[in-house]
């Protein structure tokens, strides 16, 4: 197999998540070098530091903000040359570590999971300091500007809505693949319930509730426990923090009621198991958790998504069938229970839920990139 680089950008999760499942799924599919990179570790510590808070910052304290910023970079023809001045920042910054990791490991193959690393390359590209395959693998069901280039040698996205983005900018048809967004291969084979919730303590009959707390406002989370104890529902809630590093001191008071069992977790190692042993999630709408989700077939109440991309990834699994998106956090208790009390629309989101996944997608974007590769060498 060729030497495969795989380059991301430690600006929350998902994008290292997505690239650690498409590495995975290089190394099944054939062993052989292949290497996961953050980009922000060859540039200067003060760029890498800066460059992941401020992302951090405005979504986790000013959404507004970042939402703002989000659409009218994207839409607003008078915002290009503020643009192109960030981009040209991030080239003047960033360049010499990346040359250095390209030298070193010399990839036959690279594919980006973040626009940051694609800026670079495609720079190199046009300055003929780097010809080999570049490939951009979009971990939202949107398209922002920052990642169109025509440049590359092609797309993956998560479905039609963002191929379409991407043709409206400019790229043509046949250089994106309406692959799904990369998950862990490993979501895609089968687990029973019983025996997952047998090795995680979880009880045998009766309904589970998932909430992945991780970016989500303390308060909120707060209002969801509070209003979820108070009423009807008879289930077990399973409250995961994740980065949320206030959250547990602000449940801390809480205790289960009579009907609904409370367990409150911070960092978990099997995020899978709690989804497979759920018969409804609750969480943000990040690109990688909406598809590991669905991946399972479990329906999904979306809250809090960040303005921008994870507006697109809510719209998503509201207009597959396979979940709700709640502008109220108030309003999730009474959700759960409407759900519950009506056993045949939680079918209902759990078939369109199926219907919508793409588990297989880090495979797929595996085997068509080797397929390439092996096509251009040998013909």
């Amino acid at each position: 197999m060729p030497r495969v680089l795989v380059l991301h950008a430690s600006v929350g999760t998902g994008h290292k998540r997505a690239a650690e499942a498409l590495a995975t799924a290089f190394t099944r599919r054939q062993p052989g070098e292949v290497r996961v990179e953050d980009v922000l570790d060859h540039t200067p510590r003060l760029f890498r530091v800066a460059y992941a808070r401020s992302y951090l910052e405005l979504t986790d304290r000013a959404p507004l903000v970042w939402g703002y910023f989000y659409t009218q970079t994207n839409s607003d023809p008078n915002l290009a040359e503020f643009t192109n001045n960030v981009r040209k920042l991030v080239e003047s910054i960033g360049t010499t570590g990346l040359k250095d990791l390209l030298r070193a490991f010399a990839p036959e193959i690279i594919l980006c999971t973040h626009f940051l690393p694609m800026e670079l390359l495609v720079r190199y590209r046009r300055n003929a300091q780097f010809t080999e395959p570049i490939y951009c693998v979009i971990t939202d069901h949107a398209a922002h500007t920052f990642w169109t280039y025509t440049e590359i040698d092609g797309y993956f996205v998560g479905d039609e809505q963002t191929r379409d983005q991407l043709i409206a900018r400019g790229v043509t048809a046949g250089q994106i693949s309406v692959s799904g967004i990369p998950i862990d291969p490993a979501i895609a084979e089968p687990k029973d319930s019983s025996e997952v919730r047998a090795r995680r303590s979880l009880p045998a009959q009766g309904r589970v509730i998932t909430l992945f707390g991780g970016g989500v406002d303390d308060a909120h989370v707060r209002l969801i426990v509070q209003g979820l104890l108070r009423s009807q529902v008879e289930a077990t809630l399973v409250v995961v923090a994740g980065r949320n590093l206030t959250l547990l001191e602000s449940l801390a008071d809480l205790q289960s009621s009579q009907r609904l069992q409370l367990r409150i977790h911070s960092q978990v190692d099997y995020v899978d198991d709690l989804i497979v042993a759920s018969d409804l999630v609750i969480t943000k709408a990040g690109g990688l958790i909406v598809s590991e989700v669905l991946a399972r077939g479990v329906p999904l109440i979306v809250i809090d998504p960040i303005p921008g991309q994870e507006e697109w990834n809510a719209d998503f699994v509201v207009y597959t069938g396979s979940g709700v998106q709640l502008r109220m956090c108030e309003s999730v208790p009474a959700t759960v229970q409407r759900l519950f009390d009506h056993p045949h629309l939680l079918a209902e989101m759990r078939a369109c839920a199926h219907a919508a996944a793409r588990p297989h997608a880090a495979v797929t974007i595996a085997e068509q990139v080797i397929n390439d590769y092996m096509h251009q060498r040998y013909h």
